[in-house]
């Protein structure tokens, strides 16, 4: 049976990622292009990462399952929020406009 490699970095918990940043490989630029990133969720973060990521030369994928980027969860909930901040005093139609 094979052994798992966690590739965790050995000493105490508190100079793990000191080590890791000091050990880990760094990416050509040149070879960016050649590195497929996939991202799941095209939310504010993920749409936010994938748009980072591509700026900066890598192939970025991304998935979502909604029939739109745009209909993700963070981005829909931005009607609601606003409809909030300028309705706070109005709540019956603030319950009918969400109904």
């Amino acid at each position: 049976m094979a052994i798992l490699d966690s590739k965790v970095p050995k000493g105490p918990l508190k100079d793990k990622w000191t080590t890791y940043k000091d050990k880990i490989n760094l990416v050509n630029p040149a070879n960016k292009r050649l590195i497929d990133i996939i991202v799941v969720g095209t939310g504010l973060a993920g749409g936010s990462a994938s748009a980072t990521l591509a700026e900066l030369g890598y192939n970025v994928k991304a998935f979502a399952y909604q029939d739109s980027p745009r209909r993700a969860h963070s981005i829909a909930a931005q009607g609601g929020i606003n409809a909030a901040k300028k309705l706070s005093r109005r709540w019956r139609f603030k319950i009918s406009s969400v109904l």
